[in-house]
């Protein structure tokens, strides 16, 4: 580890700057249709593009699946290809169609070199194998430009032969082998072949079909065979695949394909079975597999309705993985989709070639990518219906805030469930650009859309069709559309043609208002139905009024300096509107006094979404092409934050119905994600936990829009809270914490968490939710609503289900039906769902589990046809005989949690037996024993559940897994762990006795966070719901920096005695050698300083006793790192401070080992030893000391750790055990359950774009919410920050300053 260059004397007024906003959710684009090399693989990562971002996606090997990595999104204009290094799996290529060519590297996530002239657009480009770092690229024509990033002879050359070719190239490919051995394919469907040394071939081997015709016949995919130098595989768009001799320029075998209608987009070899490769259908999903021995397919699966893009097949890193494995034995047992081909034990003829082991990534033609797994034939994950273009509007439906539609360049619409992060329906397409979208009022479930060149329309979503289209804009593009929420019958459009344009749902023109140039926006009043205000190209926001017969507008507003784009209507202040001009600037009008109000300067680029918040009267949000998103308080004009997540320009910005903090946004980089804005709002949702006054939490616009007053809410969604608050009865409190809970926290675990809270509650249950079985349901539902799942999949006609993507036939229902059964135990209705299938092997294998009577009697019904194939289904088999165990871990070690939990409930609940083949008289206690089995097994998989949903960044859905099982400790940990306090504090506070000690853990927490100017009653009012908190509230008023008064007043509050009193009661604490109430009164007093001498002198004796505990000194020494930050920073402590912060660093340090905060350690270790080496102290700690004990922790815990996996790993000697044992022996903390463990707060797995930024820690990059420290440059990952200060409140820069990250 670096030694750390941070230890700074620096100003300690210096604001640090945190993004407040959180990042909570991402919708990922699509794969871009247009061009041919937009997906590639390497290692165990693959990456493929939209038209302006790369999206990276990488393995995660503890649960065998791939997950978003990182977003790439420096081209500007559409990504022509991309290639891997296939000498280095950190670094690839990217070529963009505006001339130029990027290096990246994948791991740090930054661009490495860049070509900005690449004379013509690179159609194609790849890594020059043999030639460590060069990049060779073609255009239509060619000539091919070979790159050479470094080394002496950087720069780019020309290919001596290819050039001057007679058609254009499609792809070329180099030989993996072969030096400088290259072939081109082209659009006419012939061939170039170029090697040193030998005679090139230009424009060979076209189709026989083509041979003197001049019919196009595009090469569409082009793979050298891995195992000959000559051979290649060859298809071509209508005349299918050949599998050609470059050499001899021979065709050896031309492939057939079982229909005529079959055209091939892509293909790719199989590298961990030879002679086999894949190919992908141009107009439907099916997949084939070929051996090059037989000339037709060995297999073709449809995968999809739509055709094939790209394929790409991972050389199987999972492989590899499962031989080092060393965490279980029994893990090597079960073979993994992608271990070595292991041929079924029972060949029938057709079957003589076994299906290819691997994964292929899969690209369609309508931007869907996935991921499937040929060996077991199921998508490991499919990211179905992307958009593959820039996102220009999205909205959230206005009766189901589940729903979020989203408008883009690529000409649809689509509609997303935002819980789930999946396209539910798609517009039909082809309607140029979608500039615009608005929902239809209430549940009309329809959708207006403006477009580029075809007018507007209206979408009817359920149905899948457009049933309106207006003309009135001719072939203009119109760029908004607004369908008015106060009279559902009108809509209104503007144009470029220079009108706005408002007309019933009929299409009969009501006004036709003409403005001077282009429009661009327009926006109905939320409080009189008849006014309408627009943007224009002039510069001026207008307002007309629809009641007059007049044309003319009421309001002409001027001021900006240039285009006006948005307009939006204050929800909540009558006559209040805002607009975002390309002049960079928001600018607030006021109706009533014709007036602008307030100028919002910040950006530095045109502004587009413009958002008011629903409940509170002044928060603005905008986003802008400078890539940010700012929030507004609009009363000051002051920008309270900036998002710099996005990657490219931003465009729209929704605000969820139902919880007005989360909002949605839209951009160029082609993703919609999802905000938190209630970290700007947080003293809020403390006033409603400490049970202030409804003053204190809603009110009027009036009284909210104060400059400066705490703020308030005023929107409707509080309003309904407090009319049904009023209405009950009896468990006010409970339903308040509840609704307004909520209510501030984002879409993503917390409606499920609450509806947990409520069962362990004791509610009925007719009172749960409809969706509540979609979610994680406590132990005692799971089995009940899977069984009515699966009757109603079985009972469901077709009909019913018309309509939706990919709407299942009656196969796939009763199949899915029938798993649901089995998994629950309920066996003979799997087996007779399996007979109705024609699946007799599988209902045979499972029969003599319901008995060995029924078993007979279905082996008559099938005695005339027996299996044909062995079938290695482990699941039906298992569950018949009992064995739970085998099944739980085949489950888990797949990754398939879910699945696992299920099995393990079902067992639980006695639905799963060992059936007996004969009398056996049973004592009854091995049955409580199994029983006991399982339900830790139980607890087992809820755990691995629950951190996987942690290691994904949603800590309230681990939450859930844990009260699912009623394990509230670990619930209320894993919340605090997330970070999620203030949930924390909520639910812990409703779930009373059995989660009050972890509440009150939260609470100090909490209190910390507030802890700030603004602040400090709310921390006060906090730790007075702690019963025991005399410590505490003095620790708080110890902090508080001020004036004599002032403190006296907070002293009152907390029931301490005055300063004077102070001084008085430390004095006589002191001489009767009582420290900690002495260094208590002293902290307490006029002069705090006093306090530390007698705390670091007691701390030094207990550390130079040869058996101190860490018990006798903490107390003692987290109580004096509350004294005021004014006293700590004075010259005449500065002795006593270095003495404090070392202390501070090394009990730090040691607390982090117990509560296994990995990535801390070395830094605490690292920080002490430093402050020893700079200052001038005499404290019993040497350095040498330090260093034995961070190796020894480094070899003893380095098996617990996952962060090492790369480091050799050695076993620690007999000394490192003894030291490292000493260590844990003086720790012996009482930590609350599961709170060991790095903390990983919502939102870490997320990419970002905000400025790289590098952890002064590792110096590696950080991925997820950074921290900065004091000096506002030093960064460290906010996870990382709220370890540190949970076990050492003192920045690591040194300065004795605390940090405040929670």
């Amino acid at each position: 580890m670096e030694s750390l260059k941070w230890l700074s004397k620096d100003d300690a007024s210096v604001q640090v700057k945190m993004s407040q906003v959180k990042q909570v959710g991402l919708l990922a684009a699509g794969c871009q249709p247009w061009n041919k090399d937009v997906c590639a693989a390497s290692g165990d990562r693959f990456a493929y593009c939209a038209t302006l971002a790369i999206y990276v996606y990488q393995l995660d090997h503890r649960y065998n699946e791939f997950k978003l990595q990182a977003i790439m999104s420096e081209h500007k204009k559409t990504i022509t290809a991309i290639s891997w290094c296939p000498h280095n799996p950190e670094v690839f290529a990217s070529a963009s169609a505006d001339n130029l060519l990027i290096i990246w590297n994948v791991a740090e996530q930054k661009t490495v070199a860049r070509l900005d002239n690449t004379k013509g657009i690179p159609a194609s480009l790849s890594w020059c194998w043999n030639a460590s770092d060069g990049v060779a690229f073609v255009s239509h024509r060619g000539p091919l430009y070979i790159w050479t990033i470094s080394g002496p002879d950087s720069g780019v050359t020309v290919h001596k032969e290819a050039h001057s070719f007679l058609s254009d190239i499609c792809l070329f490919r180099w030989h993996p082998v072969k030096k400088g051995k290259v072939v081109f394919g082209h659009t006419d469907g012939s061939l170039s072949i170029f090697q040193p040394g030998s005679k090139n071939q230009k424009h060979v081997l076209r189709p026989e079909s083509l041979e003197g015709t001049d019919e196009e016949d595009p090469i569409t995919a082009l793979e050298w065979d891995p195992l000959s130098t000559d051979y290649l595989l060859v298809a071509n768009l209508h005349n299918g695949i050949r599998l050609v001799d470059s050499e001899s320029l021979s065709c050896i075998t031309t492939f057939s394909f079982p229909s005529a209608a079959a055209s091939v987009q892509c293909l790719a070899w199989v590298p961990s079975a030879p002679g086999m490769f894949i190919t992908g259908d141009s107009q439907v999903g099916v997949l084939r597999i070929w051996n090059v021995s037989r000339s037709t397919p060995l297999d073709n699966f449809k995968l999809k309705k739509t055709g094939f893009h790209a394929l790409h097949v991972l050389n199987s890193p999972l492989a590899k993985k499962s031989l080092s494995n060393t965490i279980s034995p029994t893990k090597n047992h079960y073979t993994s989709s992608t271990s070595e081909a292991v041929p079924p034990p029972m060949l029938s003829q057709n079957r003589a070639f076994s299906l290819p082991p691997g994964h292929a990534v899969c690209c369609f033609m309508d931007g869907g990518v996935g991921l499937y797994d040929m060996g077991v034939k199921k998508w490991d994950f499919l990211r179905d219906l992307g958009h593959v273009e820039t996102i220009f509007d999205c909205k959230f439906k206005p009766d189901d805030p589940n729903i979020l539609a989203t408008a883009s360049f690529d000409g649809t619409i689509k509609v997303w469930d935002i819980n789930t992060m999946t396209a539910v329906y798609t517009s039909p397409g082809n309607e140029g650009v979608v500039y615009s979208l608005s929902w239809a009022p209430g549940d009309l479930n329809c959708i207006a859309g403006a477009t580029s060149r075809n007018g507007a329309f209206i979408w009817d979503v359920k149905k899948g069709k457009m049933i309106t289209r207006f003309n009135e804009h001719g072939k203009n593009g119109i760029f908004c559309i607004a369908w008015s929420h106060k009279d559902s019958k009108r809509i209104a459009t503007c144009s470029g043609d220079g009108f706005c344009i408002i007309r019933t749902i009929d299409g009969k023109v009501l006004h036709k208002y003409k403005h001077p140039a282009a429009v661009f926006g327009c926006d109905w009043s939320q409080n009189n139905k008849d006014m309408i205000a627009t943007g224009c190209e002039d510069k001026n926001v207008r307002v007309y009024y629809l009641a007059t017969s007049s044309d003319q507008p009421l309001k002409v507003f001027t001021g900006h300096t240039a285009k006006v784009f948005h307009v939006r209507w204050s929800p909540l202040r009558e006559g209040i509107l805002c607009s975002g001009s390309d002049d960079g600037t928001v600018r607030i009008w006021d109706y009533t006094q014709d007036a602008c109000i307030n100028v919002l300067s910040g950006h530095t680029a045109p502004v587009r979404g413009l958002m008011w918040n629903t409940e509170v009267p002044y928060l603005l949000t905008s986003g802008s092409w400078d890539y940010t998103i700012r929030v507004w308080d609009t009363r000051d004009g002051t920008s309270l934050d900036t998002v710099y997540d996005h990657g490219a320009d931003v465009y729209g910005l929704t605000c969820h119905p139902s919880r007005p903090f989360t909002m949605a946004s839209c951009s160029r980089d082609s993703t919609v994600r999802l905000w938190s804005l209630t970290p700007l709002i947080a003293p809020l949702l403390v006033n409603i936990l400490t049970e202030h006054s409804w003053d204190d939490i809603i009110g009027n616009t009036d009284r909210a829009m104060v400059p400066g007053a705490p703020p308030l809410l005023c929107g409707k969604v509080s309003r309904d809270i407090k009319q049904e608050l009023d209405k009950l009865s009896s468990d006010v409190r409970v339903k308040k914490l509840r609704l307004f809970s909520e209510c501030f926290s984002p879409p993503g675990g917390s409606h499920n968490l609450w509806d947990l809270v409520a069962v362990m509650n004791g509610q009925d249950d007719s009172l749960l939710p409809q969706n509540y079985g979609q979610g994680i349901m406590h132990m005692r539902h799971l089995v009940r609503f899977k069984t009515s799942e699966a009757q109603e999949l079985t009972i469901v006609k077709m009909s019913k289900f018309g309509g939706g993507i990919g709407a299942p036939s009656k196969e796939e229902r009763l199949k899915d039906a029938a798993e649901i059964h089995l998994r629950l135990g309920q066996i003979q209705r799997y087996c007779e769902l399996m007979v109705e299938l024609g699946e007799w092997d599988k209902a045979l294998s499972v029969a003599p589990g319901v008995s060995m009577k029924y078993w007979k009697k279905l082996m008559q019904r099938r005695a005339d046809q027996l299996m044909q194939e062995g079938n290695d289904d482990v699941i039906p088999y298992c569950i018949a005989t009992g064995d739970v165990k085998k099944l739980v871990t085949f489950f888990m070690s797949r990754g398939q949690l879910k699945e696992a939990l299920l099995v393990a409930q079902g067992a639980c609940e006695g639905n799963i037996h060992v059936p007996q083949t004969f009398a056996v008289n049973h004592t009854a206690n091995t049955d409580s024993d199994d029983a006991d089995g399982y339900s830790g097994l139980l607890h087992c998989v809820c755990k691995e559940l629950a951190e996987w949903y942690f290691q994904d960044g949603r800590a309230v859905l681990a939450a859930c897994c844990h009260l699912a099982v009623d394990n509230v400790e670990l619930a209320m940990a894993t919340l605090i762990r997330g970070n999620e306090l203030e949930l924390a504090v909520c639910a812990g506070t409703v779930l009373g006795e059995r989660a009050s000690r972890t509440t009150h853990y939260v609470l100090e927490l909490l209190a910390r966070k507030y802890m700030t100017t603004a602040t400090w009653d709310l921390a006060a009012h906090l730790l007075q719901m702690i019963p025991e908190n005399e410590i505490l509230l003095a620790k708080l008023c110890a902090f508080y920096p001020g004036s004599t008064s002032e403190i006296n007043e907070l002293h009152e509050k907390c029931s301490l005695p005055s300063l004077e009193e102070c001084t008085d009661l430390a004095e006589s604490a002191n001489s009767e050698g009582d420290i900690i109430q002495a260094v208590k009164y002293y902290l307490l007093s006029p002069e705090p300083e006093k306090a530390l001498p007698i705390g670091i002198t007691y701390v030094k004796e207990q550390l130079s006793s040869p058996v101190w505990m860490m018990e006798s000194l903490y107390p003692v020494l987290d109580l004096m790192s509350y004294i005021r930050t004014d006293r700590l920073i004075l010259p005449k402590s500065s002795e006593d401070r270095n003495e404090l912060l070392i202390l501070c660093g090394y009990i730090g340090a040691l607390l982090a080992i117990s509560r296994q905060y990995y990535s801390i350690v070395p830094a605490l270790y690292e920080y002490t030893s430093q402050l020893l080496k700079r200052r001038d102290v005499a404290i019993p700690l040497q350095i040498e000391q330090l260093s034995v004990e961070l190796e020894a922790w480094r070899a003893c815990s380095h098996s617990l750790s996952k962060g090492l996996e790369d480091t050799p790993y050695t076993p620690p000697s007999e000394a490192q055990k003894e030291e490292y044992a000493k260590l844990l022996n003086r720790i012996r903390e009482e930590p609350l359950k599961g709170l060991q463990g790095t903390d990983y707060v919502t939102g870490s797995n997320l990419p970002s774009h905000s400025e790289v930024q590098i952890s002064c820690f590792t110096g590696l990059r950080i991925q997820g919410p950074v921290f900065f420290l004091e000096d506002g440059k030093s960064a460290i990952s906010l996870n990382d920050a709220l370890m540190w200060a949970k076990v050492n409140p003192f920045s690591p820069l040194g300065t004795g300053i605390r940090i405040n990250p929670f």
